[in-house]
């Protein structure tokens, strides 16, 4: 079995108010602590996830490397977490990032909300900045439609500091 995490990266301040190239802005104070707050929800389960493979953008490196120094597990950057997804692209991710049982990949909307319908065989499940989804698969195959929808967190949910 694959318990594969999705994460969308915490808040980022207003895109619109950035001045420069996107996959350079970070994440706000407010995108720290929905982080932290996460990294702090995680640390509470024995099912918390062992690899986190991340987009290039600086938002979402930051987000995972908050999660994972928390949770002292290694991070991926894939640069193709920084476009399009479907499936069959998320099980080529997983194998060349290597062994893990509860991987957590860390990226984008929309890419993430019709990722996250397309697992579990619906339409596009709305993922807010800094929520996490997990998804159950018999095996290492991701097929689209074969997932079991175990939680999806909004960040207004995540503990307090």
């Amino acid at each position: 079995m694959i318990a594969l995490h999705l994460l969308r990266h915490a808040h980022a301040g207003d895109p619109a108010r950035w001045h420069g190239d996107d996959a350079i802005r970070p994440l706000s104070e407010k995108g720290r602590t929905q982080a932290e707050q996460l990294a702090k929800l995680l640390l509470r389960t024995d099912q918390a996830p062992d690899l986190f493979i991340t987009s290039p953008r600086v938002r979402a490196l930051e987000t995972a490397e908050i999660v994972a120094d928390a949770l002292k597990v290694e991070v991926v950057v894939d640069r193709r977490l920084a476009g399009p997804l479907d499936p069959s692209l998320e099980t080529d991710i997983l194998l060349a990032a290597g062994p893990a049982v509860r991987p957590c990949i860390v990226g984008h909307d929309p890419e993430f909300s019709e990722l996250l319908g397309e697992l579990v065989g619906t339409d596009a499940i709305p993922m807010r900045k800094g929520a996490i989804a997990r998804v159950d698969f018999a095996g290492p195959d991701v097929a689209g439609g074969r997932g079991t929808l175990r939680y999806l967190i909004p960040p207004e949910l995540l503990p307090a500091r």
